[in-house]
């Protein structure tokens, strides 16, 4: 495979990042101070992530809406301009293609941005689903993206000259400026503290990169704690929790869907009818050490499914899972389960998810 670089792939090496790959890109997975002390210094203060390799795809014309409207599990059409929306691509059977976030930038003008590895799929899947009348274009290879987050990015912006009367709300975007470099400026993020995502053009990656870390208290953290973060918020990473062999409503979003309305799209008839097959489920460890995918995951001796993903968890103190186990279980917080590791085995209960329940994600501004 052809390992592409992010625009910022000589300040992460400047930095001493330790570099992987990761969905066909050169990442950082950690810097000096290493994944734990990145992770607690976005919880208490602030990081910025590189996030680059993520695709941008954005689809407009004249019916736009309308035409989405047909494609996508969750409603595109009562989305509001300035708003942006958690949504699915999924496959005739209805499973995950991939998951995503779609900005409404206009009434017939749309912004998507999914995951790397699967950007070159959804627009095949685009293409195939929607009107040739539609513009689809991939903005990737020009488009640069940086998460700024922790209770402290607000104070960031403002120092930079961003009012915080001017922020977007909580799933919302504004246009911002940041020294002359024109940004969308959108309050999401993937480690569930107040936080924000800017898109602007690679031309100015290392401009805002640095602007960002000359800033006090602003670190780079790296991949190793983007998903401990996630983790801990029981955020599902595609290829883990998301698969094309697993539903939304299996991964726990069947609330989102709203699948008693008269809305079609693909699969649509069998999310409704059709039960689900298994059932993602949190697990709290009774220790530090952590359980890897694929894990198999015993109740009474008994396996009953796998863990998707799993850590050790710096915010809860012990290591944490997320798991598919059989929906016929019906299996309840509380519940005993033991998980495998090598030739032993760690026990652990049942949890509602998120694991970390103090973050700062909706913190009023």
């Amino acid at each position: 495979m052809n390992i592409q670089n992010t625009p910022l792939y000589r300040k992460h090496i400047s930095l001493a990042a330790k570099m992987v790959p990761f969905a066909g890109w050169n990442m950082p997975v950690q810097y000096t101070q290493g994944i734990i002390a990145e992770h607690n210094h976005t919880r208490e203060k602030v990081s910025v992530f590189d996030i680059c390799h993520m695709g941008e795809i954005r689809i407009s014309g004249k019916g736009a809406a309308e035409a989405m409207e047909l494609i996508f599990p969750r409603s595109v059409i009562s989305q509001k301009i300035g708003g942006c929306r958690y949504n699915f691509i999924l496959t005739d059977r209805g499973t995950v293609l991939d998951d995503l976030i779609i900005y409404r930038i206009n009434n017939d003008e749309f912004l998507l941005v999914v995951n790397a590895g699967t950007k070159d799929g959804d627009l095949l899947r685009l293409k195939e689903l929607l009107p040739d009348s539609l513009q689809i274009t991939d903005e990737s290879d020009f488009t640069a993206k940086l998460d700024l987050q922790g209770p402290e990015s607000a104070n960031i912006l403002e120092t930079l000259g961003i009012k915080k009367e001017n922020l977007p709300k909580y799933y919302n975007w504004t246009k911002a400026n940041i020294e002359g470099t024109e940004i969308m400026l959108s309050r999401t993020g993937y480690t569930g503290e107040l936080g924000f995502e800017l898109y602007f053009n690679t031309t100015d990656a290392e401009k805002i990169w640095d602007i960002l870390l000359d800033q006090k208290e602003v670190n780079p953290a790296g991949l190793g704690a983007r998903d401990t973060l996630r983790i801990e918020m029981g955020y599902p990473l595609y290829g883990h929790e998301m698969n094309t062999n697993t539903t939304p409503v299996e991964a726990g979003f069947k609330n989102l869907l709203n699948l008693d309305s008269s809305r079609t799209f693909p699969g649509s008839k069998l999310l409704r009818n059709e039960p689900e097959k298994k059932q993602l489920i949190g697990i709290l460890l009774d220790g530090r050490r952590a359980a890897r995918e694929g894990a198999e995951i015993f109740i009474d001796n008994k396996a009953v499914g796998k863990v998707s993903s799993g850590v050790f968890s710096p915010s809860m103190g012990c290591a944490v899972a997320m798991g598919y186990c059989i929906s016929d279980l019906k299996l309840q917080p509380g519940d005993k389960v033991e998980l495998s590791a090598g030739r032993t085995r760690i026990e652990g209960k049942i949890t509602t998810m998120p694991f970390y329940r103090n973050s700062t994600l909706r913190v009023k501004l």
